[in-house]
């Protein structure tokens, strides 16, 4: 949980979803393969140039062959009539800024020798009328963030510490051949991708684009991120826990201070905050704009709010604190400073809107059954998004003038060859009374009437929401599952985002339980309505959908299979061994004090013996989020028990698998799992 197994928690592709009713006529075309899945392009970091002509944005390509994922930098013009693509290279980070003039593009890389991809990205300019990337930085470390001064004439980088083991110990005169041994001192020792945590810290930096050099801002054993300049270019805001012990909280706080080396830092605010939210100052430069959560207790619950404080100092205004849904930055100001332009996320969509500062009142800016991301600022109030539905796949909206345009297609030649599933809106109610929301994806073929193998997959997060996104983290399960015949159906239990701040914290130490209800009812309602056979029911999810797998089979024998990814079972093993201690303390309190909490929320293991619905686990071997340990237990009790399981681990994968190889492996192993028991006659 926490901003929690979010990551790579919904592994698989939404769609855009309709009101129940009719199935559209079947088009031409043919179902979706798991070959097709390679062929796919994530559109993504939209950014509107100054003059507004033109949007730099990034393509992330797969190479079968090498086994790699590529991402390059494109350009388009503002109606989308010409596209240009700027790099071949595919190994641009992201990170894409415009120089303030225009006429430069800036983005992260790894380039160069192994010793300078080791040292990990560093800061690239290109001009954007064509020619090679030029390197801007060479910093120790490599570079987490960065941001143009308004005038052009500086930069603020983020910069990670360099780690030690690029550089090992001299000892005696010799050169150490093999790493020095981990000393831990932490409360919070361990990260997923970071691994054992050795003390190494992000500070900020002045950067001069042309002398290159870059002056020391902040230091100590506290991190800073996101930087913001302000309106004059004078002040730098940033985000950076200054608890007097920053491991046992998540409490971040909005700092300010001169661009300058040696200068005061002043804390305007203090909260939980969205991560990697930039706090924005109003072009007025009186106000910044912040990401706000709730006490840091919710950290596997919150639902950020838009805020803004005093840039003097001053009480701290929850601008959308009558909003009962959650914000999501980046937040654009109006030239006048009155309005902040924001991402709204609703009930398994989300839209752009603008918030009046003076009342908090909202203003929707798009609509309809999709989703948007990345959202980008303009000259004259424009932006630019990533737009996506079931039909269409991400890619980049203009909106001007109250009017949107798509200007990008990468993806219409790949979806124009296939079906897909149709994708619907449902509305359960669960045992209690809840009432729950959902999507459920027919086959392309489908026939209304007649009852179909039924499949669960359910998201992570768990503060997460299957939304009408396509090809949502790189996978389309989804898609897969539907060609091969079966109902896919993806329910917002509670403890999901996009149904308001009570929904949301409706499980807070209470795991495993008004889930279980809601997952429940949601198929005894596709059962009820003639489409879901009985009979060939299966389940499965990753990360927190693979949690609540585990504790839906040690719950109801009905499903016939199961695959559970990245999860856990024994929670009091979990605590130590994954990187949640701090929600750990604050949320269920010590084993040795909340003992019977701990076990009642370890139910799906000791009640294994309940268990009998045959059961694939999957995990990346160096998971510090949910650490293999939690599939490796439910292994070995099923096998101990009888009941048909298997294991796959995949070798240096972290929460998320990134190796294009072990993502297509994945799908083929919850299709053919699925397939050898709920459709054992199908030939593949």
């Amino acid at each position: 949980m926490t901003r929690r197994r979010i990551v790579f928690a919904c592994l698989f592709g939404l769609g855009l979803a309709g009101p129940m009713g009719a199935m559209p006529a079947l088009a031409a075309g043919r179902a979706m393969t798991i070959d097709d899945t390679s062929r796919f392009l994530a559109v993504d970091e939209a950014r509107l140039s100054p003059d507004g002509r033109w949007v730099a944005y990034t393509v992330k390509s797969t190479d079968v062959a090498k086994d790699k994922a590529l991402t390059d930098l494109w350009m388009s013009s503002r109606d989308g009539s010409q596209q240009v693509r700027l790099t071949t290279s595919g190994d641009v980070k992201g990170a894409l800024a415009w120089r303030p003039d225009g006429q430069m593009l800036t983005f992260l890389a790894a380039r160069g020798t192994d010793d300078d991809k080791k040292k990990g990205p560093q800061l690239w300019q290109l001009d954007r009328r064509g020619g090679e990337a030029q390197k801007m930085t060479d910093v120790p470390g490599s570079v987490a963030s960065y941001a143009w001064s308004p005038d052009g004439r500086q930069i603020v980088l983020a910069v990670d510490d360099a780690d030690p083991r690029e550089s090992p110990d001299k000892i005696a005169g010799w050169e150490r051949k093999t790493e020095p041994p981990l000393v831990i001192d932490g409360f919070r020792f361990k990260h997923d991708m970071d691994g054992y945590l050795r003390g190494l810290h992000t500070h900020l930096f002045l950067f001069d684009p042309v002398s290159r050099a870059a002056t020391r801002l902040t230091k100590g054993k506290t991190s800073e991120s996101a930087p913001a300049w302000s309106p004059d270019a004078r002040r730098i805001a940033f985000m950076s826990n200054r608890a007097a012990d920053p491991d046992r909280t998540e409490e971040t706080s909005v700092i300010v201070m001169d661009a300058a080396a040696g200068a005061a830092e002043r804390i305007l605010a203090t909260g939980t905050a969205e991560e990697d939210a930039t706090p924005a100052w109003s072009p007025d430069g009186r106000w910044i704009a912040f990401s706000r959560g709730d006490a840091d207790r919710f950290s596997a619950y919150q639902l950020y709010r838009l805020a803004i404080v005093p840039t003097e100092g001053g009480a701290t205004t929850i601008v959308t604190r009558n909003l009962d849904r959650a914000v999501r930055a980046p937040f654009i100001w109006s030239a006048d400073s009155s309005r902040v332009t924001l991402t709204v996320d609703d009930d398994r969509a989300s839209h752009v809107a603008q918030v009046a500062i003076s009342d908090g009142a909202v203003t929707a800016l798009t609509g309809g059954r999709r989703t948007v991301d990345g959202l980008s600022g303009g000259p004259d109030g424009d932006l630019s998004f990533i737009g996506s539905s079931a039909s269409q796949a991400g890619e980049v909206h203009v909106l001007a003038h109250g009017s949107t345009q798509r200007i990008t297609r990468h993806n219409d030649a790949w979806l124009a060859d296939m079906r897909l599933g149709h994708v619907s809106d449902f509305t359960s109610r669960s045992s209690d009374g809840a009432q729950v929301h959902g999507l459920m994806t027919t086959p392309p073929d489908y026939v209304s009437g007649r009852r179909y193998p039924t499949l669960l997959l359910i998201h992570g997060g768990p503060n997460g929401q299957d939304a009408h996104r396509f090809a949502a983290h790189g996978g389309m399960l989804r898609e897969v599952l539907a060609a091969r015949g079966y109902v896919v159906l993806q329910v917002n239990y509670r403890g999901s985002a996009g149904r308001g701040d009570a929904y949301q914290k409706a499980i807070y130490a209470d795991w495993g339980n008004k889930e279980i209800i809601d997952l429940l009812g949601a198929v005894d309602w596709a059962v009820a309505e003639g489409i879901a056979d009985p009979q060939r029911l299966g389940i499965g999810g990753w990360s927190y959908g693979g949690i609540l797998t585990d504790y839906m089979i040690a719950t109801d024998r009905r499903f016939k299979a199961a695959v559970s990814g990245a999860g856990s079972a024994n929670q009091i093993s979990m605590f130590g061994s994954d990187q949640y201690v701090v929600q750990y303390e604050k949320e269920l309190g010590p084993p040795w004090k909340t003992q019977d909490l701990w076990l009642k929320l370890s139910y799906p293991f000791f009640h294994a013996d309940r268990i009998q619905t045959p059961t694939l686990f999957l995990s990346g071997l160096q998971d510090f989020n949910v650490p293999t340990a939690g599939s490796e237990q439910m292994y070995q009790a099923l096998k101990m028990l009888g009941v048909d399981t298997r294991m796959v681990l995949y070798p240096a994968q972290f929460h998320g698998l990134t190796l294009p190889s072990y993502q297509r492996d994945v799908l083929q192993r919850f299709a053919d799992w699925f397939d050898r028991y709920l459709q054992p006659g199908s030939a593949r």
